[in-house]
């Protein structure tokens, strides 16, 4: 943004030249003026230089309306940091070329560094390079504190953790659009939630073609624009070039040659600069956005007047104002949307709402507390012309303005966030932004009722993915999103998020593992998230002796362990081990329990500060209240799973929950083992009898495993953690294609299940041993308890296996069932919420 007016970098870049006699590494100002106004002419309104401008060049720029990009060059070929005197002048000499530069009104930003060769970044490790690219990031804001800081980076060292620049620069030169259109949306996943600039693009025409030269950047211009990047510099102004002491006269990327004469690919990329960053506002489709308000008058405002600005020629807004009592009403008539009043009947009946009155073709989907980017259905329209995705979504960003406590929230775990299965596929895309096809809202049946604030979103998203269609993900659709602004209601919003997880794994057992945690495909993206403390190494991938072009990072999850406390479920451990402290006043030896709380208490609370270290606090200058804010941040962390845990315990999503139908008759408790078998007159290959099990199962909210293929089982159902059945299947074949199929089953427990009745056992036996006969009857009964709960639940797990195979050949044949599976251990059950090795 400039200023609050959006501004897009239409560039070239300029240099380096041969110095003149007196040391000047720039033409002569009447040169520049002639450079300068054939750039203005052609549309083009930024030049990035490579090292740091004469007054001249910035004044002429400031006549022709054009922003530098100002290149600080140092000896960054060289092992730098070896000597420490030597990188402190390098630090010193960047503040003293920033202080030269006088905050020149024609300066757009400064760049501290153009890809350090990837040699010397392998040399002393990625976090020493970010260490001393965070100084030479503060000696210019020292010198420029309201200046823009970026640093150029380049495929080959991109994984290069940059979180403190303003903005992020790649150079990338990649000749077919597929493979453009693919890095471009990895590097939006890379930088999150900042502007993404290309410093540098082009081909080089004297092995190419002018022709090919001026169709690439053609292509190149108009894809940059359009999946997101703020702009981009085309490399280069002139085919004259010098570096390193030697003019480059084997390589030919200017746009005009050395003499000044234009070449095709000037009036290619004045052509695409003038149409960018769209185009062809006839084929764009029109689009119903719906707004659901309940009680939203606090900042319904912000989402009517960002909707008033959408630079969108094709649209209508619908506001379904779903029974408030505030003032809503007297807000919206203030401007021209279509109004809907209804009871108040929830979220999903209000989406459901707007998508019955909907006329176009394309239903969006923003909240009343959230407000749109001017180009958001822009974006949006964008990618539905140019994919068959039935839905696509984009990042929600907080605004700036919204106060402190609001930022704390928008770096605490919980909020909308966005899973994605790959760059530009999502499992899952966040409701305050996103968008459909309508007539696949319709064909799946729209919103989900029984969802009244939460959850109707990853319910929709699963139902549309099913059906064999693809979700979308475009890092430029954005909207800004207000976070809570006060404890009490973060707390609400989270318990709701439990609710929501409980009917959710109600619908879609599937989804869950055995201890009620949702396994994602994808990866997550966004602020906040909580980290284990035992992070998973990152691994470069150099190539041998690190020649890989391409240089990405793997990030592996961390050991099972690390993922406990990341469990809601891990307070209630430490509220056990209170109990059993406290009832050590009857039994002394229960005092064990108190250094185990302890331990439990220190890493979440460890836990919660090293997750609150990401915030970002840098616009926060007293140190002070930047101590209080990371105080408040390692609070919401700490506060955040109880609230879901609360939630979810309220609803019925507890580790000792029961899924399933089946029945529990007294022959079942004390059958392990059961052998069915049924007769067929046709032949049906024994996958397809197993997919019919299983989807029966999955019909009766069973939660349905598959065998793995090392495994001597097909399918195990489960309705409890501690415990299920598991089941294989046989075919006898009897010519003809008769054939009878046989089905045996048997029960299992997990091994928490033989923890906990061991511990259970031998505290009642040794407190009864010490004559602590008030506990060790508690403990027995606690005991017995337990294992009528096992009972009863492997035989509810026997029974629903036995059902779905006796009802096998009266249902018809299931559709696509997923392949679900998952670990056994519940630990890292919850780690594939996180991804094992992923590409980030």
């Amino acid at each position: 943004m400039w200023g609050k007016q959006k501004f897009y970098l239409k560039g070239v870049t300029y240099g380096t030249f041969r110095p003149t006699d007196d040391g000047s590494q720039y033409p002569p100002a009447d040169s520049v003026d002639i450079d300068f106004a054939a750039m203005a002419q052609n549309g083009i309104n930024s030049v990035r230089t490579y090292t740091v401008p004469p007054a001249y060049l910035l004044d002429k720029a400031l006549e022709y309306g054009l922003h530098v990009m100002v290149g600080l060059p140092w000896e960054q070929h060289l092992t730098f940091l070896d000597d420490p005197a030597q990188s402190a002048r390098i630090v010193a000499d960047m503040r003293a070329s920033v202080h030269t530069l006088g905050r020149h009104p024609a300066v757009l930003c400064y760049a501290i560094g153009n890809e350090i060769p990837a040699s010397i970044v392998r040399w002393y490790g990625e976090k020493k390079i970010s260490g001393f690219l965070q100084r030479l990031y503060q000696a210019v804001k020292a010198e420029d504190p309201e200046g823009l800081v970026t640093y150029v980076n380049y495929p080959t060292t991109e994984y290069l953790t940059l979180p403190f620049l303003d903005f992020f620069c790649f150079n990338v030169y990649l000749e077919s659009p597929e493979k453009l259109n693919g890095y471009i949306a990895k590097l939006h996943n890379l930088v999150g939630d900042k502007p993404l600039l290309l410093a540098e693009v082009g081909l080089d025409s004297q092995r190419n073609g002018e022709e090919k030269q001026a169709d690439s950047l053609d292509w190149q211009l108009r894809m940059i624009f359009a999946k997101g990047c703020v702009g981009t510099f085309v490399f280069a102004w002139t085919d004259e070039w010098w570096r390193g002491g030697f003019d480059i006269e084997d390589w030919d990327f200017g746009l005009v040659d050395r003499n000044r004469r234009p070449k095709p690919a000037l009036y290619a990329v004045s052509k695409a600069y003038a149409d960018v960053p769209f185009t062809n506002d006839a084929a764009l489709p029109f689009i119903s956005v719906a707004v659901c308000s309940y009680n939203g008058s606090a900042t319904i405002r912000d989402t009517m007047e960002g909707l008033k600005a959408l630079d969108y020629p094709n649209f209508e807004v619908i506001v379904v104002n779903d029974g408030s009592t505030d003032k809503l009403l007297d807000i919206l008539t203030e401007y021209d949307v279509q109004i809907i009043t209804t009871e108040n009947q929830g979220l999903s009946n209000a989406r459901n709402t707007a998508l019955y009155a909907a006329q176009g073709d394309i239903v969006a989907y923003i909240d009343d507390d959230a407000y749109p980017d001017p180009q958001w259905l822009r974006y949006l329209a964008y990618a539905f012309l140019n994919s068959e995705h039935a839905g696509i979504g984009g990042p929600n960003l907080p605004p700036a303005d919204d106060g402190l406590i609001a930022h704390c929230v928008a770096n605490a775990p919980g909020g909308p966030v966005h899973v994605l299965t790959t760059d530009e596929l999502a499992e899952h895309i966040p409701g305050c932004n996103m968008a459909f096809r309508r007539e696949v809202l319709l064909e799946v049946g729209g919103f989900d009722p029984i969802y009244r604030a939460a959850g109707d979103d990853v319910d929709l998203c699963w139902r549309v993915l099913h059906t064999g269609r693809t979700i979308g993900f475009h890092a430029a659709a954005f909207v800004w999103h207000h976070r809570r602004n006060s404890l009490k209601m973060y707390w609400q919003q989270q318990k709701g998020y439990g609710k929501a997880e409980a009917l959710l794994e109600g619908k879609w057992p599937q989804k869950y593992n055995s201890f009620g945690h949702l396994t994602w495909t994808g990866r997550i993206y966004g602020n906040g998230l909580t980290q284990p403390i035992q992070l998973g190494k990152r691994k470069v991938f150099h190539g041998t002796w690190g020649s890989a072009l391409f240089q990405s990072v793997y990030e592996q999850a961390p050991n099972s362990m690390a993922y406990l406390p990341l469990m809601p479920e891990w307070f209630l451990l430490m509220g056990l081990l209170g109990a059993l402290s406290m009832l050590s006043v009857l039994w002394q030896p229960l005092l064990w329990a108190l250094p185990l709380l302890i331990i439990t208490g220190v890493v979440v609370l460890t836990q919660a500060g090293l997750s609150a270290a990401y915030a970002d606090l840098r616009h926060v200058q007293r140190w002070s209240l930047k101590v209080q804010l990371y105080g408040l941040t390692m609070l919401l962390h700490l506060m955040q799973p109880v609230a879901r845990l609360v939630g979810r315990l309220q609803h019925g999503l507890t580790p000792w929950r029961k899924r399933g139908s089946g029945e529990q008759s007294f022959s079942k408790l004390l059958q392990r083992v059961r052998a069915q078998e049924q007769w067929s007159e046709d032949w049906h290959p024994v996958e397809e009898l197993l997919a019919r099990v299983e989807h029966d199962l999955l019909r009766r909210k069973v939660r349905a495993r598959r065998g793995g293929t090392f495994d001597r089982w097909d399918l195990q159902a489960s309705c409890s953690f501690f415990s299920g059945a598991r089941a294989i299947m046989a075919i006898e074949e009897h010519g003809g294609g008769r054939m009878m199929v046989k089905f045996k089953s048997w029960t299992v427990l997990s091994q928490s299940a033989y923890v906990i009745t061991g511990l259970l056992l031998a505290l009642t036996t040794l407190s009864l041993l010490d004559r602590a006969y008030v506990l060790s009857g508690l403990f027995a009964m606690g005991t017995a308890l337990f294992a009528v709960h096992l009972l009863t639940d492997v035989a509810r797990s026997m029974s629903d296996l036995s059902l779905a195979f006796g009802s096998l050949l009266s249902v018809p044949a299931a559709g696509a069932v997923e392949n679900v599976t998952e670990p056994e251990n519940p630990a890292f059950e919850l780690a594939t919420e996180y991804g094992e090795y992923k590409l980030v």
